[in-house]
């Protein structure tokens, strides 16, 4: 017999980058279904509570949303599971702040703070592109998106920058090596480069190898590399250390010297 969908998510289990204390209760916020997946994504009561600290409780949390407040990519939005994710805007009108969800060097989502002009455009990745009723062409973008009629030079693994406000698509960027890009995922999450090299494997997972602003190599797979800009100019501002990953003396070092 089927279950159903399950509406609850137990503290110890809820993803680690949203550093919930694990003694403060059992129970965490389950994100909504919507643009991004649960373990990839940042309810806006996780936001609002835990990182901006604009509410103590989720009845306060409850009343911002309500009074529709916040939005997310220009809309807004009024369920406080709503799971907000990488490289979405979101915006709070009433005290006149923007920000940008990135990614720090450790995994952890950023709340970086950008101007009004940069919030008027978001990147989206390219997933596929396809072919709809009477033929069509759509591309499918990392957070869900239909966009109708792009560019026929546009593949998967590219870039578009997208205008928030009416959803069309501004400009793109080609998945090739010397352009500058972004890991979303795995061992290097967080980290800026420019890609060097791209290595194929049929049946198997492609390798892009990189290489950051100080000259460190490293190497991930296909799905977790995300263009940013062309060369090596990122067509959005980045967050505090600029994506370049310390080692843990050199991190030590920069906490000690604060």
């Amino acid at each position: 017999m089927a279950r159903g969908i399950i509406r609850h998510l137990k503290r110890m289990y809820a993803p680690k980058h949203w550093m919930l204390d694990k003694l403060r209760g059992r129970w965490a916020p389950k994100p909504s279904a919507g643009p991004h997946k649960l373990r990839e994504c940042m309810p806006l009561i996780v936001m609002l509570r835990e990182r901006l600290k604009y509410a103590l409780t989720y009845r306060e949390v409850k009343m911002i949303v309500m009074q529709r407040l916040i939005k997310v990519d220009g809309k807004v939005r009024s369920d406080m599971f709503f799971p907000a994710g990488f490289m979405d805007v979101v915006q709070i009108e009433k005290t006149k702040e923007n920000f940008r969800l990135l990614y720090n060097t450790k995994g952890r989502f950023t709340l970086h703070k950008i101007v009004k002009e940069e919030a008027s455009y978001k990147l989206c990745r390219v997933k596929k592109v396809m072919r709809g009723p009477k033929g069509i062409p759509y591309a499918v973008t990392h957070d869900g998106r239909t966009l109708r009629y792009p560019d026929p030079d546009v593949k998967p693994n590219d870039t578009v920058r997208l205008d928030t406000e009416s959803g069309k698509i501004l400009d793109y960027v080609k998945f090739e090596p010397g352009n500058v890009v972004m890991i979303s995922g795995g061992n290097n999450i967080g980290r800026v480069g420019v890609i060097t090299h791209r290595e194929k494997h049929p049946g198997s997972f492609e390798i892009v190898h990189i290489k950051d602003a100080v000259g460190h190599s490293f190497n991930t797979r296909l799905e977790n590399v995300f263009v940013i800009g062309k060369g090596n100019k990122p067509w959005i501002s980045l967050p505090k250390g600029n994506g370049i990953k310390l080692s843990v003396i050199e991190d030590r070092n920069n906490r000690l010297t604060k």
